[in-house]
């Protein structure tokens, strides 16, 4: 496997894992808040949110001296940030719901304490990526289209995959696991091919 593919492996994975965790944080907060437009407009805008500052983050991280190992160490954080959410999720919301009924502001208050930190780890991912991968100014704008096209096939299946089938299949808490598993994978492999750094 080439470095090229691995990061767009790794781009993929990440958009996947993206909207998949989305998907899911409508039926977190379904028991609690509905399912209304309200709350899905709560995930939508907290996820857009935390994508945007993760994105700056992911840009500027991309500057200092690139590497695969720092690139796999974003989806090792990712994991790690992700994972308590399995045990953290009901008593959360079960905690916001007592002080805020109101769905509206109630799915936005539960929604920021959960996603935004994982979120925001998850998109420095693609402008890391395109950095690990532009040689020359001129191929940039080919990397970056390339690279967020990866990304965004997965996050087309992250979203097919976890509504048609994740859903039906396994309860929320596996599939969180699940997707804390991946990005771990993911992230070691990176960083167990950080001998590819030195191919241009």
């Amino acid at each position: 496997m080439s470095k090229q593919l691995l990061v767009s492996v790794l781009a993929f994975g990440g958009g996947f894992c993206i909207m998949s965790l989305e998907l899911l944080g409508g039926r977190i907060l379904a028991p609690w808040f509905g399912g209304s437009i309200y709350v899905w407009g709560s995930i939508i805008t907290i996820f857009m949110l935390s994508l945007s500052i993760g994105y700056l983050l992911g840009g500027r991280l991309s500057v200092r001296v690139p590497t695969l190992a720092k690139f796999g160490t974003i989806f090792v954080a990712a994991a790690a940030i992700l994972y308590p959410t399995v045990h953290l999720a009901e008593p959360m919301m079960e905690w916001t719901f007592e002080r805020i009924e109101d769905p509206r502001y109630g799915s936005l208050a539960a929604s920021s304490m959960l996603f935004v930190a994982p979120t925001v780890v998850l998109g420095a991912i693609s402008p890391y990526a395109v950095r690990l991968l532009v040689r020359e100014r001129e191929e940039s704008g080919k990397v970056a289209g390339t690279l967020y096209f990866v990304s965004t096939v997965g996050s087309a299946l992250g979203t097919l995959a976890t509504s048609f089938y994740f859903v039906l299949w396994f309860e929320i808490d596996s599939i969180v696991s699940g997707l804390s598993g991946t990005l771990l994978v993911l992230g070691l492999a990176a960083i167990a091919a950080r001998s590819w750094d030195r191919v241009a």
